[in-house]
């Protein structure tokens, strides 16, 4: 470090639960160093290697946007030409007014995701131009999340479940689903202070990952059977007598119907369905009756198959069923950022949406793009904070979809991506090093602001700004569009909030975190300082409105036909959070899939080999890579990778069906993946 370099504050803004604060070296303008800082207690000093290693070149290299351009050769082909920020805007109201003019506004789509997860970033100025635009709304939670957090709601509506350091008070913690050291890195330091108590920790897993060789048991599930193993062991709690009835009488609601169900799944389904030993079954009873406090700390593993809201319903129930709540170190470790005072509707601007604007599914939207039956059809979009190429299921139709030349497309990223390579037009977005935001986290229960660290690189916006130049280039000049950073950030928070004492959002010291608990400064313990907020107010083990909705008022199995040898799972990357870094060149080289010794026997194949991964939607190269950590019969490889990494230019998303649905929330099925291999 030079004698002119700077240490200055920031927070990781990427789609992890653990939100990061950090430390950054700043020489001149330019990011030398990205280190994990103290200001976050839960953190504490500690960020994944991906950060550090990729953050610099993510923000200075030669993939970095830096100046608006516009396409100039065939679509895909990577030509473009520089433009000022006025030709962009310009280019932009013409096209999208011209669609409106013919269509009327719904044939305007946003297309984003949860690229950053700054509150002004991820959904502020964006959404009022949208809205009020009367553009198409878009439900992004099927393709991630939703299904993972209305099976939360379902039992405990929208109260905030258990902090992740209170599970340091178990004695027993099941990582169900939740592949901690590569997504939830900060866990791994629950969970090593629990058992240096005295704690067991047992992880279920379709992969022994990292933090199952440092359990006191590795279930290795197949994917998606979860909620046969929940149910399961509900009954046979239940037959021994085990279940909590004080705690089910005074606590919940659906016991009988939730139990009529349960009592069909037996042991032995658990060994011909999850391919478990009826030994490890049992043992696992026997730790779970033997538990004064469990916890259990899920990932959004299981949402990704068709039974995933079950699974998850049905893995929550069991503290319950057991009376595991109610008690320090007892509890379900989901949901805790709902402590933070977000105020949502007033930063979005929700008032401005037009009443009966159409909602699109977005994991429907490679469908809907290529729809000309559609009233309006879509006929212009913009892609911001989203990578769909590389993240939504059937890549190739995806590409098809936004290849379509009779599409306006606009794009604005960081990074020239594969799906900004696709748009007609390319705004620069800033980094959140480089603008205003704040974070509330959804896998912790800290509040953080960040401030820039250093300009904006070359002509890039923040999105706050680029939206709000799109909002004066269509004549909305309402107090909405006029708001200042500064005020986005006060009308993010509920700045009356007593833990704020008195201060504003947009004053929080950009140095520390607060730890947002109950307004009385109380811990957050559900069934003791917390109540469920359900229209029962007690945990639903029936679900009224997931029976109205979606016929799943209890959990139940539903397997999907398996027509070739390997099931595919594709979960989170150690070198990239989703797609993002996927451009580094830790990623560039051909993926690794993971096979287990004995299909590799057997189909004459050695580790290092190329291979061909393939179905009915598309062949995929990758390295294979022989371990007995992935069960037989199932492959895995981390996903987000980009199309340079294999030589057919489609990645594992080729492979993805995305005419599969979850139970509940019509979510996306990235584990319902059937594959067959062959040497390359």
């Amino acid at each position: 470090m030079t004698q002119h370099a700077k240490i200055l504050p920031s927070v990781c803004p990427l789609d992890c639960p653990d939100t990061c604060s950090l430390n950054i070296t700043v020489e001149g303008d330019q990011i030398t160093q990205v280190k994990g800082s103290e200001a976050n207690p839960y953190t504490a000093g500690v960020v994944c290697n991906k950060v550090t290693r990729a953050y610099p070149d993510f923000v200075h290299g030669d993939k970095r946007l830096t100046h608006p351009m516009k396409r100039t050769g065939p679509r895909g082909s990577g030509q473009f030409e520089r433009i000022t920020w006025d030709d962009a805007l310009d280019i932009i109201h013409g096209r999208f007014s011209a669609a409106i003019s013919k269509h009327g506004p719904e044939t305007i789509l946003p297309f984003n995701y949860a690229g950053p997860h700054g509150e002004l970033a991820g959904g502020s100025m964006d959404r009022r131009f949208f809205y009020k635009l009367g553009a198409s709304l878009l439900n992004r939670g099927p393709l991630c999340g939703a299904v993972r957090g209305t099976a939360y709601s379902s039992l405990y509506g929208a109260a905030p479940g258990m902090p992740p350091e209170q599970a340091v008070h178990a004695d027993l913690i099941l990582v169900w689903g939740n592949n901690v050291t590569v997504s939830n890195l900060h866990m791994t330091r629950v969970l090593k202070e629990a058992r240096s108590k005295g704690a067991r920790v047992v992880v279920i897993d379709p992969k022994r990952i990292k933090q199952a060789e440092q359990a006191d048991m590795h279930i290795h599930i197949h994917p998606g059977t979860d909620v046969v193993l929940a149910m399961a062991l509900a009954a046979e709690l239940e037959r021994r007598d085990a279940l909590n009835m004080g705690f089910i009488t005074d606590w919940t609601v659906g016991f009988d119907a939730y139990m009529d169900q349960a009592r069909s799944y037996t042991v032995e389904d658990v060994k011909t369905i999850c391919r478990i030993s009826a030994e490890q079954f049992h043992q696992l009873a026997d730790w779970i009756v033997a538990a004064e406090k469990m916890a259990t700390s899920l990932g959004n593993g299981m949402e990704r198959g068709r039974s995933g809201g079950s699974g998850l319903r049905a893995a929550m129930a069991l503290q319950a069923l057991t009376g595991q709540h109610g008690h320090l170190g007892a509890g379900v470790i989901a949901k805790s950022g709902l402590s933070v005072p977000k105020t949502t509707d007033i930063l979005q601007g929700s008032h401005l949406i037009p009443k009966g604007t159409r909602v699109f599914n977005i994991v429907d939207i490679a469908e809907k793009l290529q729809d000309e039956t559609l009233d309006p059809p879509i006929k212009a979009t913009m892609i911001y904070n989203h990578n769909p190429v590389a993240t939504h299921p059937d890549q190739a139709n995806m590409i098809k979809a936004l290849m379509r030349e009779d599409l306006f497309v606009v794009g604005c990223d960081v990074a020239m991506t594969d799906s900004m390579i696709l748009c007609d037009v390319i705004l620069p977005a800033c980094t959140h090093f480089e603008h205003d935001d704040i974070f509330g986290a959804y896998g912790q229960n800290y509040l953080q602001r960040a401030a820039p660290v250093i300009p904006p690189v070359g002509e890039s916006l923040p999105n706050t700004e680029i939206f709000r130049r799109l909002a004066a280039k269509f004549g909305f000049d309402g107090p909405e569009f006029l708001a200042s950073d500064r005020d986005l950030m006060d009308q993010a928070m509920d700045g009356a909030h007593p833990q704020l004492n008195g201060q504003s959002p947009s004053e929080i010291a950009v140095d520390r975190a607060i730890g947002m608990t109950l307004r009385d400064g109380s811990p957050m313990i559900m069934c003791d300082t917390v109540k469920p907020a359900t229209p029962s107010g007690r945990i639903e083990l029936f679900s009224q409105n997931l029976e109205d909705r979606f016929g799943y008022g209890v959990p139940r199995f539903e397997p999907v036909p398996q027509d070739r040898r390997f099931a595919l799972i594709t979960p989170s990357s150690a070198k990239r959070t989703n797609a993002t870094f996927g451009g580094h060149a830790d990623s560039l080289g051909p993926e690794v899939v993971e096979m287990n010794p004995a299909d590799a026997h057997d189909l004459g194949l050695q580790d290092g080999a190329e291979v061909t991964v393939f179905n009915g939607q598309g062949e995929v190269s990758f390295t294979l890579s022989v371990t007995d950590a992935t069960r037989p019969g199932v492959l895995y490889s981390p996903k987000g990778t980009w199309r340079a990494t294999s030589k057919t230019g489609l990645t594992a998303n080729a492979l993805i069906p995305a005419g599969i649905r979850t139970d509940i929330e019509d979510g996306a099925c990235y584990n319902e993946t059937f594959v067959d291999v062959r040497c390359s």
